[in-house]
Formats: structure tokens, sequence, C-alpha cells
């Protein structure tokens, strides 16, 4: 008996590159998706696309700005063309507050512009472009990935912290709108995971606190450690295969006991 539970699924995932959505693509992969993989860097890209070869799967790179607003519809179509449907979106590319940390008052507007573009923008495009394709067929899955910042606040992070507390907001209203078309979307919050991103947040934290960044991660979460951004891919797998015909409009908390809701 095959036990792949994304066989014949087409996955697109942004952000795709590194960190976690290189895990879920790779995650996906293993689990007989074939995946269409977007982000700025071609050399990561590159990357992805040789190491789900290597697994014995299908791989389509499509670089892109998705802080362009015409990037996401381009991204859509390229994928089609190449893979001629999408099964499974994962808005996954974000950017993170360790770029520009800073109090309110002195926060660079350019950076709130430009994190509420990646954050909450791009994930609005890519629904917008993916969901007809999704009707036409009948049904779908949509992932987005958000952070526990999306249920609480961030010192020195109201960008990344509004971006993400929007992108519950537009998960929930679109599971309304999809909730008869067999169309589910959810959202996974993680906790402290160990990206390039994070690395720079913790040492900004520890920095802020006059603490080690050793002493810090012992207690970043209860369970005294950040995650690795492969802890995060059993829920992805779950949220996006058949077993989860039921399940939508959650956010899920993937983060190591750091918040119980």
């Amino acid at each position: 008996m095959d036990e792949k539970r994304l066989n014949n699924q087409v996955a697109l995932i942004t952000g795709a590159g590194r960190g976690i959505g290189r895990a879920i693509a790779i995650g996906f992969a293993r689990q007989g998706a074939s995946v269409a993989a977007t982000s700025r860097t071609i050399a990561e890209l590159k990357s992805l696309e040789q190491a789900i070869n290597d697994l014995g799967g299908a791989c389509v790179p499509v670089p892109a700005d998705l802080t362009d607003p015409a990037a996401p519809a381009r991204v859509v179509d390229a994928v089609v063309k190449a893979m001629g449907a999408v099964d499974i979106l994962v808005n996954n590319a974000g950017a993170g507050s360790s770029l520009s940390p800073s109090p309110l008052i002195h926060f660079d507007d350019k950076f709130w512009n430009y994190s509420l573009a990646l954050n909450l923008s791009a994930p609005y495009y890519f629904c917008k472009a993916v969901v007809p394709i999704m009707l036409k067929k009948g049904r779908g899955r949509i992932l987005n990935i958000a952070s526990i910042v999306s249920k609480i606040g961030l010192v020195d992070g109201v960008a990344y912290a509004a971006s993400k507390h929007g992108l519950l907001g537009l998960t929930r209203s679109l599971a309304l709108e999809l909730a008869r078309d067999h169309i589910t979307v959810n959202a996974i919050c993680p906790g402290p995971v160990r990206t390039v991103l994070n690395e720079a947040r913790i040492q900004y934290d520890a920095n802020r606190l006059g603490i080690s960044v050793e002493e810090l991660e012992s207690h970043i979460t209860p369970i005294g450690r950040r995650l690795e951004p492969e802890e995060i891919v059993p829920t992805a797998v779950l949220l996006a295969s058949r077993d989860a015909d039921a399940i939508t409009g959650q956010a899920f908390n993937v983060c190591g006991g750091s918040v119980m809701s």
C-alpha cells in the first residue's frame, strides 16, 4: 500500500529557498507532491531543486520578488503552465523583525511597508490567484505560515506582529468563504525556529536583555530550546492532506509550549 499522503498533488511554496519553506518543500516531496518553489535567491532554489530531484521528486523553481504586487499572479501562471495545476498553496515567504528591530517611535516606515507587503499582501495576492484554480478543480489546500506572534505582541517588532495578526484575519475570513467548496484554509504558528532570520533576532534579544545567547535559548520555550524547521513539517503535511478535510480556519501553534491556546 502506498502510504504517501500527497501523491498527485502540486504544491506551490513561497519562501522555499531556506528555513521553514525549504523544509516543507522537501517534506511534501517525500510525501509524493510535485513542488513549485519560489524565492528571490536563485542559488537557493537550485539547491532545493537538486535536493528534491535526488529524492526522485519533481521541482519547478520560480524566482520572484514577492513585494511586487504583480509577482504572485505571474508565479501562479508559470506554475500552471509547467505543472498543470496548484492543489496546495503554502504562503511561507516573510520578513522577520530582525531585519530592522526598533521601538515604534523610531520605527523605519519603509520597513513597515516592506513587512506588510511581504507578510500580508503577498499571501493575499497568491490566494487571489490560486483560489479560482482550486474552485474549478473542486478542492484545495491553503496553508499560511504565521507565527505565535500573530497571537501575542513583540517588543521592537510592530510590523512583524501587525502583519502576522493580519494573516490570521485573512486565513479565517477566506476559510469561511470557501468552507463549502472543499477548500480549506489554515495557519501554522511556529515559535522560535532555528533559521537565518531568527539567529539575528535571538542575538538582538540577548543584547537587549543583557544575557548570553545560550542563556536566552535555554528558556526561550518551555521545552528549553528553539525548534528546527523540520519540526514544522508534520503539521503542514497533515493540513495539506485529505485527512484534514474537516479542518479549516484554524491556527495551529507549533512552538514548544510557548503559547498555549
